[in-house]
C-alpha cells in the first residue's frame, strides 16, 4: 500500500508542478479530440438532419447503417486507416501516417456515427412537434433542417460532448495510426498503456487523474447542457 500511496503523491506531484512531458501529452491529446469532434460535428450535424427530414430511397438503410456504425471497433478503424494511408496505400503520397493528423482522421471517423445518430434523434423529435407549423410556414426541406438544429442546439451540444468523450478515451485506433510516438503523437490514453506496462505508474497515474477529471468536466457539460435545454423548452 505505501508504494500504492508513493504513486498517487508523486502523480500529484507532476500534475501540481505542471510537469513538461504531462503537460506535452495533455496538450496533444486536447488537440487531436477536439480537432476530431468539430470535424465529426460538421459531418453528423447535417447528416442527422437529412437522415430525419430527408424523404429519398435508401434512407432507411442509411439510418440503420449510421446507428450500426456507433459500435464501430476503434481497432478496426485504424486497420482501415492505417491501409488507406500507408505507402501502398491510395493516400500513401500524403506522408500522414504516424502524425497527429491520422489520429484526428482515425476519431473522427469513430465519432461521426454517434454523432450523426443523435442528431437524427434531435432533429426528428423536433421535426414531429412543429412539422405542422413549418409546414403552414412554407418552410423547405433545407430552412427545416437549419431551423430545426437551431432549435435543438442544447441537444446537439450534449452530442458533441458525448462524441468528444467517446474520442478522449480511444487508445486502440490511436495506437495503430498514430504509433505512440514520444513528442509526436502520444497521447494520454497511448502513454497511459506503454507507462503501465513498463511499471512506470507515476507518470501513468498522473494523465489518469488528468483524463478523470477531464471525463467528469465532460459529464458535468452535458448534465449543464442538457438542463439548460429543459429550461429553455419550457420557457
Amino acid at each position: 500500500m505505501t508504494g500504492f500511496g508513493d504513486a498517487f503523491a508523486a502523480a500529484f506531484g507532476l500534475i501540481a508542478r505542471m510537469d513538461a512531458d504531462l503537460v506535452e501529452i495533455v496538450g496533444l491529446s486536447l488537440r487531436v479530440t477536439l480537432s476530431a469532434t468539430l470535424c465529426a460535428c460538421l459531418l453528423g450535424f447535417p447528416l442527422g438532419a437529412i437522415l430525419a427530414v430527408g424523404r429519398f430511397p435508401g434512407r432507411g438503410v442509411l439510418t440503420v447503417l449510421v446507428n450500426a456504425l456507433m459500435g464501430l471497433p476503434p481497432v478496426v478503424v485504424g486497420l482501415v486507416v492505417y491501409l488507406m494511408l500507408s505507402r501502398a496505400g491510395p493516400f500513401g503520397a500524403l506522408g500522414l501516417l504516424y502524425t497527429p493528423t491520422a489520429m484526428i482522421v482515425a476519431q473522427t471517423i469513430l465519432v461521426t456515427p454517434i454523432i450523426a445518430a443523435l442528431a437524427r434523434q434531435t432533429v426528428a423529435d423536433l421535426d414531429a412537434e412543429y412539422h405542422e407549423t413549418l409546414r403552414s410556414m412554407g418552410a423547405g426541406a433545407g430552412a427545416r433542417m437549419r431551423t430545426l438544429l437551431w432549435d435543438g442546439r442544447f441537444a446537439l451540444m450534449t452530442a458533441a460532448l458525448a462524441g468528444m468523450g467517446r474520442a478522449l478515451a480511444e487508445v486502440g485506433a490511436v495506437m495503430i495510426v498514430g504509433g505512440n510516438i514520444d513528442h509526436v503523437t502520444r497521447v494520454m490514453t497511448t502513454a497511459i498503456a506503454l507507462e503501465t506496462s513498463r511499471g512506470e505508474l507515476t507518470l501513468a497515474l498522473g494523465l489518469g487523474i488528468v483524463l478523470m477529471v477531464l471525463s467528469l468536466a465532460l459529464n458535468a457539460l452535458v448534465m449543464g447542457a442538457r438542463l439548460s435545454g429543459a429550461r429553455m423548452s419550457h420557457a
